[in-house]
C-alpha cells in the first residue's frame, strides 16, 4: 500500500499518531477503505523535519491531515495545562500542539498547490467556532487557521471515498455529506448559527450555537462575509460497516503503538446514546447505534484464530459502550434514545453474539473492557450473568461518574439503579471473586467543594476506585459550553463552574485523601 514513489500515490495521509494497519487505527482505516476503492496511499508518521514532509513528494489528488484519534492537545497537556511527558511506560507519545494547523501549514509551504483534507476527532470538533479549553478564550473553525479545502467529519470513510472519486474525475467537491467547506454564499437549505462575531462577543449567543449542533442538518455560519457550511451527515448502515471492517487488516503495530494491549480487539458497533453532557462521541460519530451484523463479527473472529501471533484470546469485544450492540433503530427521530420506550434493553442480539462468539473453534477467552452502561444492563439479569461467567477477568470497570444529584443533572447522568445494580453484579460474584471498579470524575459545571463532599460520603462505601479524572473541556460538547458561559444551554440558567486551580487542587486532595483512607481501613 506504501511502497510506491513521490506522485505516483493519488493520496497521502499524514497523521500524528503512529500507523498501524488496524481497525482501531484511523489513519489505518481510511487508507484500507482508499485502498479497496482502488486509490494509491502513502502514509507519513509524525513529521517533524521538512525531509519528513517531502519524502512522498506531491500526491495525485490530496493530503490527508488528522492528529489521529485524539485532539493534540488534549493528548498533550493535563486537566490542570501541565504539558505531558513521553514516557515509554506511558500511554502519551507526544505531537505537535494544534497538530493539524501545524502539518496544513507545513503542506502549504512545501506543496502550495495541493488539495488538503482535513479530518479526525481534531477537526471535527473544530468544525465550527468552539471553545478552546487551551486558549481560555473562543477559537473560529479549523477551516480558517488550517487553511484546508474542505474538512470531514466523523468517522470519515464516505466522505473521503467520495471526495477521492469526484477530484480524480474532475468534478467539484462541494456539497459532499458529512463535510464543511468555506464559501462565499449560503444555500437556501441552511439553518444559520450564530456568527462568529456573535457568539465570540455574547454567550447567550454561544448556548444558542450549542443547543443548535447537530449532525443531522445542513448548517452555516458567518465569518466576516465568508461562511462555514456544514452539509447533514451521510447514513451509514451496518452493511457499509461490515464492508470496513471486512478489509483484511494485517494487525501489524508499530513498534511504539498505543494498540498494543488492543491488537486483537474486535469492534462491534459506532455511536453512542448515552448522551453525557461532557462526551463528544455523539457530535463525531453520532447518536444513533449502528451495528455489525453477527455474520460480519464472526468472520472477523474467526479470521484472528488464523492470526500467527493470536494466543486464543480476543482483548476487546465491544464499542463506545459494549452493552449497546444491537440497539440500533430504525427510527430516523430526534428523540433521545435513552428516553424512549421503543429502545431494545433486553440485550439478546449481544448475547446471542457473545455465545456464538465463544463457541469459534480457537477461541479461549473473550474480555469486555470497553465498558459498559450499567444503567442499561441492569435491564437484562441474563446479560450481566454472561459477562460474570464469561467475559471478565477478576473486575468489571463503570463509570457512575459522580453521585451529587446536582452534578449528576449536569452531566445528564441517571444514577438511580446505582444501588441495585451493584447489588445485583455482587450477588452474582461472590463466589467468584470479582468485583466491580469505578470511574469518577470531579470539576465539572456544577461541582465545587460542597458536592465533591456529597462525592465522598458515598466513595467511603465503595472499595477499588479505578481512577478519577478532572473534567477537561473539550470542543463542542454541553459540559465545555456550561464551562465557558456559566449558563445551562438549555434553560439560559446560572450553573456554578469552578476556574480557580488552587480550589480544583483542592477537591483533588479530598477525594485522594478519602479514598487513600478507605484502602487504609480495608487493607488494616
Amino acid at each position: 500500500m506504501i511502497a510506491k514513489k513521490g506522485s505516483d500515490f493519488d493520496i497521502i495521509l499524514l497523521t500524528a499518531e503512529y500507523y498501524d494497519d488496524h481497525p482501531l487505527s484511523p489513519a489505518g482505516v481510511i487508507a484500507r477503505v482508499l485502498d479497496a476503492s482502488g486509490f494509491s496511499v502513502g502514509i507519513i508518521e509524525k513529521p517533524e523535519t521538512k525531509e519528513d514532509f517531502k519524502r512522498l513528494g506531491s500526491p495525485g489528488l490530496f493530503f490527508g491531515v488528522a492528529s489521529g484519534s485524539i485532539d493534540s492537545m488534549l493528548n498533550n497537556y493535563t486537566p490542570l495545562k501541565r504539558k505531558r511527558q513521553e514516557d515509554k511506560y506511558s500511554s502519551v507519545t507526544m505531537m505537535p500542539d494544534r497538530a493539524v494547523i501545524v502539518y496544513c501549514n507545513r503542506i502549504k509551504e512545501y506543496f502550495k498547490p495541493s488539495m488538503i483534507v482535513i479530518g479526525g476527532i481534531e477537526s471535527s470538533l473544530r468544525r465550527f467556532v468552539h471553545y478552546d479549553y487551551w486558549d481560555n478564550d473562543i477559537r473560529r473553525s479549523i477551516l480558517f487557521d488550517s487553511r484546508a479545502d474542505i474538512l470531514v467529519y466523523g468517522s470519515g470513510e464516505k466522505q473521503v471515498i467520495d471526495i477521492a472519486e469526484r477530484l480524480k474525475n474532475g468534478k467539484n467537491i462541494n456539497g459532499i455529506h458529512g463535510t464543511c467547506i468555506k464559501s462565499r454564499d449560503v444555500p437556501p437549505s441552511f439553518e444559520m448559527l450564530p456568527s462568529f462575531k456573535e457568539v465570540k462577543e455574547d454567550k447567550i449567543k454561544f448556548c444558542q450555537m450549542q443547543v443548535a449542533f447537530s449532525n443531522c442538518k445542513n448548517l452555516a455560519q458567518e465569518y466576516d462575509n465568508n461562511y462555514v457550511l456544514q452539509y447533514q451527515y451521510p447514513t451509514y448502515t451496518t452493511e457499509y460497516l461490515d464492508w470496513i471492517y471486512s478489509l483484511g487488516y494485517t494487525r501489524k503495530l508499530h513498534p511504539d503503538s498505543l494498540l498494543k494491549m488492543a491488537k486483537f480487539s474486535v469492534v462491534t458497533h459506532r455511536g453512542c446514546i448515552g448522551g453525557c453532557n461532557f462526551c463528544s462521541i455523539a457530535p463525531h460519530q453520532g447518536d444513533k447505534i449502528i451495528s455489525r451484523s453477527e455474520k460480519s463479527i464472526l468472520e472477523e473472529i474467526k479470521k484472528l484464530t488464523k492470526h500467527p501471533e493470536f494466543k486464543g484470546c480476543i482483548d476487546d469485544l465491544g464499542g463506545p459502550s459494549a452493552n449497546m450492540y444491537g440497539m440500533d433503530c430504525e427510527n430516523k427521530c430526534d428523540k433521545w434514545c435513552m428516553s424512549c420506550a421503543a429502545l431494545d434493553r433486553s440485550h439478546d442480539s449481544l448475547i446471542s453474539l457473545l455465545r456464538k462468539a465463544r463457541a469459534v473453534p480457537g477461541i479461549k477467552k473473550i474480555f469486555v473492557r470497553s465498558g459498559i452502561r450499567y444503567d442499561l444492563a441492569i435491564n437484562s439479569e441474563d446479560y450481566i450473568k454472561e459477562l460474570s461467567e464469561h467475559h471478565i477477568s477478576g473486575s468489571l470497570k463503570i463509570a457512575p461518574e459522580h453521585f451529587s444529584p446536582e452534578v449528576l443533572k449536569l452531566m445528564n447522568k441517571d444514577n438511580s439503579r446505582f444501588d441495585e445494580f451493584v447489588e445485583l453484579f455482587n450477588s452474582l460474584n461472590r463466589d467468584k471473586n470479582q468485583f466491580l471498579r469505578y470511574y469518577l470524575m470531579i470539576g465539572h459545571p456544577g461541582d465545587c467543594e460542597v458536592q465533591v463532599k456529597v462525592l465522598l460520603k458515598k466513595v467511603k462505601q465503595l472499595l477499588n476506585i479505578e481512577q478519577f479524572q478532572f473534567f477537561t473541556p473539550t470542543p463542542m460538547s454541553i459540559s465545555s459550553c456550561m464551562y465557558w458561559t456559566g449558563l445551562n444551554p438549555f434553560i439560559l440558567e446560572k450553573v456554578k463552574v469552578v476556574y480557580d486551580y488552587n480550589t480544583k487542587k483542592k477537591m483533588k486532595r479530598m477525594l485522594l485523601g478519602d479514598i487513600y483512607k478507605s484502602y487504609s481501613t480495608a487493607n488494616d
